[in-house]
């Protein structure tokens, strides 16, 4: 059964809003994993525009999952990373002007300079996982660099405005999926994934986590965050 990774970047929006002591995205966390979540994500950005490092580190000491910790490749985030050990670290592109991640990391054309921090991770005895677009060089490349795991971008799936294009990325994605597996990576998914467009994802099979933050907390203002979590794990588990 695939897992459901929560990412709750999106309550540390609202607090940073008002630069205030609430919501507190770990009280989010705690919900999460009670009502079924087996991931907790956080994306700690340069800019620190949502988490902040102290989320990070009391993550790490109370959430009773998996910690998953999205980071841009830099000497700043891995030296983050190997002091706080979180239990998988996704490697993701990120630009400063940008809303939300736009798309997966170039592994191909970055493979030097990932090879380094990616084996100090491992050796650190930290999952690692890239984030990558559903091209099967990209997925390759991954292999090459003894990636533990892939995590797909699918975010053109999930932006798509015709039903043609729609299938035409479904389409990319499998291929990207298969080959996955047929490399021995673990596949994840994420990006733009919602109540409405996870069904033919969860169709594929092969896809073992799936990371889902701003549908959950959009979801979670209205309904609360352990139904919000709950209604998306039913999704995920067919029910």
């Amino acid at each position: 059964m695939p897992r459901l990774g929560v990412n709750v970047d999106h309550v540390a929006t609202v607090r940073q809003a008002r630069r205030t002591s609430e919501p507190d995205p770990v009280t989010a966390a705690a919900l999460a994993e009670l009502a079924g979540a087996s991931v907790i994500t956080v994306h700690l950005r340069e800019d620190r525009r949502h988490i902040q490092d102290r989320d990070v580190e009391v993550l790490r000491r109370t959430i009773q999952t998996r910690l998953n910790l999205e980071m841009a490749a830099t000497d700043e985030m891995f030296e983050i990373a190997l002091r706080i050990r979180p239990d998988c670290v996704t490697l993701v592109p990120e630009k400063r002007q940008e809303l939300t991640t736009e798309g997966g990391l170039d592994v191909v054309r970055q493979r030097q300079t990932l090879q380094e921090p990616m084996r100090r991770l491992r050796e650190a005895g930290i999952f690692v996982s890239l984030f990558a677009d559903p091209d099967l060089a990209q997925i390759e490349a991954a292999l090459e660099l003894h990636s533990d795991a892939v995590e797909i971008h699918t975010g053109i799936y999930c932006d798509a405005r015709t039903e043609q294009s729609r299938r035409s990325e479904l389409v990319k994605i499998e291929q990207a999926v298969r080959l996955g597996q047929q490399l021995g990576l673990a596949v994840h998914a994420g990006h733009g994934l919602n109540y409405q467009n996870i069904r033919p994802l969860v169709a594929l099979g092969g896809i073992e986590e799936f990371n889902i933050g701003h549908s959950i907390v959009s979801r979670a203002v209205l309904v609360g965050m352990e139904r919000a979590v709950r209604e998306m794990l039913a999704l995920i588990e067919g029910r």
